[in-house]
């Protein structure tokens, strides 16, 4: 532990209870509020170190003596407090592996506003979260491990999947509705990998075909259920996912069909995996959101999905002086019934806050909505 490190835990931990009293998260389902609404914090690339003796990268000068991890932990809080979410996701280099000297207290430490809040959290791995002491699979079995959390090391069902942090959770109807007992929002989570252990293929990671068969399998299995009595449905739940490294198709955008910046080159794997093409297929996700490229915050729709970046949030990670590391927020409201009521999903819109004095909400959009949906012209997939 670096000097001053262990007293900057307590410190965390201390101003986190103080923030959020912790009361214990109940064996209790995900689910839709009296509202009609689920609203889902996307907390991408913290790159957290040993806290507040880590410095920060790519902020102006003057701001380098006082910058440090315990910024990153002090918009994690503002954005809780501000939008009250009902998941917190993380998407991955959620620690920065080289730069910490224990990865269990420095994933405590990165984790704790979420811990703290009493508001269930997931998680899944990047490309940095194992360059450490701690195994990809230490990483994701210390993670499942911390309150509050539903992250899965893996699915209980499968016994051969690649990677660490593929599961799903289901988001059931408004309490009392003839949606109670349904999965009206379903959230898959996937371990995009780190690098390529294939010498003859170069660079990042991929999903690989066990979990694109486990995925298959699931949205099969969701879809049935919730076309099957009571209240059959004609169609799928929506589904969103959430992964670290943008697929290959996030490269099929540029300024005219995109809402968000696109400040650097897509960094995804060398090959495609087919992952895309396999969720269209599915046919129930509606978007996707990654981390990874802390430059670009971006959504463009394709063949009926939508590629989101949520923008780089941490202090410790790289960014661009003047640019505001930034918080992806996601909505997903319900429908109102003819007779009163909530019903199935009608719309899942998004927007960004920066870490800046007002929290500035920034490019709110309706990634989907479901009288849309039956009449959205289909694109080309390219480069696929």
């Amino acid at each position: 532990m670096k000097v001053g490190g262990s007293n900057f835990f307590v410190e965390v931990v201390l101003l986190c209870l103080i923030l959020f009293p912790i009361y214990g998260l109940a064996e209790r389902p995900l689910r839709f509020g009296k509202g009609g609404s689920f609203k889902i914090l996307q907390v991408a690339d913290m790159h957290y170190g040993d806290g507040k003796t880590t410095p920060c990268e790519d902020v102006f000068p003057y701001q380098m003596a006082t910058c440090s991890d315990l910024n990153t932990t002090a918009f994690t809080q503002r954005m809780i407090l501000a939008e009250k979410p009902d998941l917190i996701v993380f998407t991955g280099d959620n620690i920065f592996g080289y730069d910490v000297t224990d990865a269990a207290k420095s994933l405590e430490a990165a984790f704790a506003p979420a811990i703290a809040s009493n508001i269930p959290w997931a998680a899944v791995l990047g490309n940095h979260d194992q360059e450490s002491a701690l195994s990809r699979e230490g990483v994701m079995k210390h993670i499942v491990k911390l309150k509050n959390t539903l992250s899965l090391v893996n699915p209980v069902e499968v016994h051969v999947i690649d990677g660490f942090g593929n599961y799903n959770l289901e988001v059931g109807g408004v309490k009392g509705s003839s949606f109670e007992n349904k999965s009206v929002l379903n959230l898959y989570f996937l371990d995009s990998g780190d690098y390529s252990t294939i010498p003859s293929i170069p660079g990042y990671g991929w999903i690989k075909p066990s979990q694109q068969f486990w995925f298959e399998r699931t949205s099969k299995r969701l879809q049935r259920a919730y076309m099957a009595k009571p209240e059959a449905q004609k169609g799928p739940a929506p589904g969103i996912a959430y992964f670290h490294i943008p697929l290959p198709e996030f490269s099929s955008f540029d300024s005219t069909n995109f809402t968000g910046v696109k400040q650097e080159g897509i960094s995804s794997a060398s090959v495609n995996s087919g992952f895309f093409t396999t969720m269209v297929s599915a046919g129930d996700v509606k978007a996707v959101f990654t981390g990874h490229d802390h430059l670009n915050d971006f959504c463009g729709e394709l063949t009926g999905i939508q590629l989101c970046y949520a923008g780089g949030f941490g202090y410790h990670a790289y960014g661009k002086a003047g640019w505001a590391r930034r918080a992806r927020v996601v909505v997903v409201n319900l429908e109102k019934m003819e007779k009163g009521g909530w019903g199935a999903v009608k719309s899942i819109k998004t927007w960004k806050r920066l870490d800046d004095q007002h929290l500035t909400a920034i490019d709110g959009q309706v990634l989907w909505s479901k009288s849309s949906a039956g009449t959205r012209r289909k694109k080309q997939i390219g480069g696929t």
